[in-house]
């Protein structure tokens, strides 16, 4: 099985200092960058891949230089053998589907070609879920959305998920497809290791991965548009058709906050906290 993993970095919001250029165009050189929470699970998804039917995992990210240390947190988190980062100022500031097209572009150009990607229903920043859909689209694969389980049958090559249905998040469904496939992992999903030799094998991942991240550029390859030859008129912001109209700031957190000091070997002062916390605790 050749898996590859979609993963993005997003600005940290919890250090309130995201900036934006005179356009309304984030600039992620100038903002502190994490990877996308949902991610977690789409690298969740692609870990028990590989613990269940081994095989590779590959990374891959669009993004700035900098980006290096989200695929080296992804590469420790699904124990990828390999990351890819698509990066060059003619694909900076893309919407979704300039950024869509590039990912499908490098895709397209793996050496083996994947059996499965996965990706993040959203990201934290843009929140529309569409650059996922849109690479598949792309791409050419079927695709199940909003999974909270897999099953894979390597010899018959077919995929079996359950999912969420849309708009009752108490009802699941079961759906196959044929591989290749494109799955979007849904928050709800859960990972199983079932069986000894799962657990096991997650194990020694773990300890292989380790050495491998502390030399994560050994292992990345970054790619340009000119090594995925695409045209900068169709990538970036040049080919990016969405229009942002505004931006809203985002305030910047408290650098302090207020705080009282108790000893907790004072029993006046124990005394008096609980006298404070208790109707809060009563539910008054």
């Amino acid at each position: 099985m050749n898996t590859i993993v979609l993963t993005k970095g997003v600005p940290d919001f919890r250090e309130g200092q995201v900036s934006f250029d005179e356009d309304g165009h984030l600039e992620r050189g100038e903002t502190p960058t994490v990877m996308n929470p949902n991610d977690e699970h789409a690298l969740e998804a692609a870990l028990q891949t590989k613990v269940r039917q081994g095989g590779t995992v590959s990374v891959m990210s669009m993004g700035p230089p900098g980006y290096g240390d989200v695929l080296r947190e992804a590469m420790e988190s699904v124990y990828a053998d390999d990351l890819y980062l698509l990066s060059d100022r003619e694909m900076a500031a893309a919407d979704t589907w300039a950024t869509a097209i590039t990912i499908a572009t490098a895709l397209e150009g793996m050496d083996p070609s994947p059996d499965l990607v996965f990706a993040g229903f959203k990201t934290a920043d843009g929140e529309t879920g569409h650059t996922g859909p849109q690479t598949c689209w792309a791409y050419g694969m079927p695709i199940v959305t909003h999974v909270v389980s897999l099953e894979i049958d390597p010899d018959e090559e077919r995929l079996r998920a359950k999912r969420l249905v849309e708009g009752d998040i108490a009802e699941i469904e079961t759906v196959e497809t044929s591989l290749p496939a494109f799955v979007v992992a849904d928050p709800e999903f859960e990972p199983s290791y079932r069986r000894a030799e799962h657990r096991l094998r997650h194990r020694d991942l773990r300890e292989e991965t380790r050495e491998r991240a502390a030399n994560y550029e050994e292992h990345m390859t970054v790619w340009d548009h000119t090594d995925l030859n695409l045209d900068p008129d169709y990538i970036g912001l040049d080919g990016s058709p969405t229009v942002v109209s505004s931006v809203d700031p985002i305030p910047k957190a408290p650098a302090e906050r207020e705080a009282t000091m108790v000893d907790p070997e004072s029993d006046e002062e124990m005394r008096q906290v609980f006298e404070e916390m208790a109707p809060l605790a009563g539910g008054e």
